[in-house]
């Protein structure tokens, strides 16, 4: 049976639908991501954890969900806001359909809102918290609810999604899907890269493997001490939700291990290291989430995958910190690089899942760093 459901945003306004998924009731901050393809990825990629996320996408659900395509154990996001909804999934390769998969893992969603005029009511006046229910449809209610709901500057996002102990990773990409990451059969030992997981998306696992790795995942926690123990020749700093700022034990570690291995981060991973080199990061007005953004680095235009609220201010980095990438769309800092610690970074996602294949160059790059400090230790 259909249930009407509404959301309710902080500003007060609300938005009328209909309920699927889990029915019951879900707060978080309202963003949107303006991918075509890949709302299972979506879905599962710790980065939304305490997000609902708006698919600017009108269908929704058409090819179903199936295990091979999650970027982690669970989906994470707190609710999810379509225009329409498929009740059929009709891809060869689905388990499940879209509202069974939400309803299992009772992810409240909301289906029949005007997305368009959603999304541009958030580019006007910025990402901002909001609240769904498909059981009390009390206007005032949600709004207060979504007023009390927790904010995302200065939240520890990365505590909560962290795997709780060490792991190590080995299966590799499908070569299917990478045309452009040839097989490598190297007699030359794997590089030992310890990952830091501050809301790891499989797919960084799968082509730091496919690259010639073998990985070592550590909970965010993990102090310099427990890393250098390991004996890598890289560490990777992982994606992952809410303020930066907030992570000073990932800051401080970071700061702790510069200079003594190659360092790679990620998005949230990206902002840790430039907090780490003394630059600062602040919230965007409504962040970057989709799979189509151009960056801009020496010789070369990436489009390229977007998951991020934050971004690192410029004019905050020091004179030895290099700015490799830039955003074409609004000129944020998408990349950085100190080569005299060997340490660099992107604010979007090279290992995509969904997304262009622009990037993965940027794996290769930071294998090749591993395997110079592995020569060199051994």
């Amino acid at each position: 049976m259909i249930s009407p459901a509404l959301l309710a945003l902080e500003d007060g306004t609300t938005w009328p639908g209909r309920g699927f998924g889990h029915r019951g009731e879900t707060t978080g901050e309202v963003v949107f991501n303006t991918a075509m393809t890949g709302y299972q990825e979506v879905l599962t990629d710790p980065s939304y954890h305490g997000q609902i996320v708006v698919m600017t996408a009108p269908h929704i659900g058409n090819v179903g969900v199936n295990p091979e395509d999650a970027e982690s154990h669970r989906p994470w996001v707190a609710g999810f806001v379509v225009r329409e909804a498929s009740a059929i999934a009709s891809n060869y390769r689905h388990r499940q359909t879209l509202h069974d998969y939400l309803a299992e893992h009772r992810i409240v969603g909301i289906e029949g809102v005007s997305t368009r005029a959603l999304v541009r009511h958030i580019r006007a006046k910025g990402a901002m918290r909001g609240a769904i229910s498909s059981v009390n449809l009390d206007a005032e209610r949600l709004i207060a609810m979504a007023r009390a709901s927790r904010d995302m500057n200065g939240a520890d996002l990365a505590s909560e999604v962290t795997c709780e102990e060490r792991y190590h990773w080995v299966k590799p990409i499908d070569p299917a899907w990478y045309v452009d990451v040839p097989s490598r059969q190297s007699t030359a030992p794997p590089v030992h890269i310890v990952a830091f997981d501050f809301g790891m998306k499989h797919n960084i696992l799968r082509l730091l493997v496919a690259h010639g790795a073998r990985v070592t995942v550590v909970p965010a926690h993990t102090s310099a001490e427990e890393v250098l123990a390991l004996q890598p020749d890289g560490v990777f700093l992982s994606n992952g939700p809410g303020d930066p700022a907030a992570c000073g034990y990932a800051i401080e570690t970071t700061r702790r291990l510069l200079g003594q291995l190659p360092i790679f981060g990620i998005c949230l991973g990206h902002q840790i290291l430039a907090l780490a080199l003394g630059g600062r990061t602040y919230k965007m007005k409504f962040g970057h989430r989709g799979v189509n953004q151009p960056v801009r680095s020496e010789g070369r235009v990436e489009i390229s995958s977007h998951n991020h609220g934050f971004a690192v201010a410029v004019e905050s980095l020091p004179p030895e910190v290099q700015v490799t990438h830039v955003n074409l769309n609004d000129g944020c800092v998408e990349g950085l690089a100190v080569p005299s610690l060997r340490a660099f970074s992107v604010q979007y996602h090279p290992e995509a899942s969904p997304g262009p294949h622009d990037s993965t160059y940027l794996f290769e790059a930071f294998i090749r760093a591993a395997r110079e400090h592995q020569r060199a230790r051994l």
